[in-house]
């Protein structure tokens, strides 16, 4: 059994919800935060049956800082 972190955040060109997986790279959609987690676990399930996660790995989530022209 794997532990997986997501990041949910709103498409650029519609009012969907992307939740992404930084683990395997898997990426799916959905109208609620809800919704989007479970097509992730899906299409994440079914990414991984054709490609097995190596070795436990260690994950490091983390933030920056960047100053950002404003528009």
């Amino acid at each position: 059994m794997h532990k997986f972190s997501v990041v949910i955040f709103p498409d650029a060109e519609s009012d969907w919800l992307v939740a992404y997986s930084p683990e395997t790279g898997t990426a799916s959609q959905g109208k609620t935060p809800a919704k989007a987690l479970a097509n992730l676990k899906e299409a994440t399930g079914l990414y991984l049956q054709e490609f097995p996660m190596p070795k436990k790995r260690r994950t490091v989530l983390t933030a920056f800082t960047l100053k950002t022209a404003q528009a």
